[in-house]
């Protein structure tokens, strides 16, 4: 018996086999978790369905977490196929490139939106929709990086949007402890 068997779960932000979001999924389904997987855009899914297929997922679903309608519909095919959720990896951070390049003062209003909407409030977004189907408690795991606390070089409005998710699980995990949910952000390094 895996660690994880029996667990049924979904990961937000595989963007390859080389990302983080893709080793932690390695990892759960090794440890005996069944797994739903999110993508974003046509583009996303060519690289994600193949990964996830591998690995015997059966929900694989399109998801842009700026679409509240997208988010809601993730959580409503997860309660029709399994009923309850145990747990969900929130891998996802957007800036565009002209906000990392440039310096941060720069940083265009749209540029800081979107980067804290995306990276941030989508968290919000997601544990909304998950912690009705987390009826036995449940894990909330998101991903953040030293550049919330220190400045870091071309990090810029990344690192203000990571510090905004590190408040976000503090908030959430203050809130939704009492219903035996756990809230972490992990910073890999």
């Amino acid at each position: 018996m895996g660690l994880m068997s029996g667990k049924r779960g979904v990961i937000f932000g595989v963007a390859n086999d080389r990302s983080i979001a893709w080793g932690i999924a390695r990892q759960l389904h090794a440890e005996g978790a069944t797994i739903a997987f999110t993508y974003l855009n046509e583009v996303f899914e060519k690289r994600v369905r193949p990964l996830a297929e591998g690995l015997g997922s059966e929900l694989i679903l399109r998801c842009d977490v700026q679409n509240d309608a997208e988010v809601e519909g993730v959580f409503s095919e997860i309660e029709q196929k399994w009923g309850s959720l145990d747990f969900v990896v929130h891998s996802i951070a957007y800036a565009g490139r002209e906000e990392l390049r440039q310096p941060f003062s720069r940083t265009s209003r749209e540029g800081f939106r979107t980067a804290l909407e995306v990276s941030a409030y989508s968290l919000v977004a997601v544990t909304r929709g998950a912690v009705p189907l987390m009826t036995n408690g449940g894990s909330v795991v998101t991903l953040t990086y030293l550049g919330s606390q220190r400045a870091m070089p071309n990090y810029n409005v990344m690192g203000v949007a990571k510090a905004a998710l590190e408040a976000t699980v503090r908030y959430l995990a203050a809130e939704l402890g009492e219903k035996a949910i756990r809230v972490n952000a992990i910073s890999a390094g």
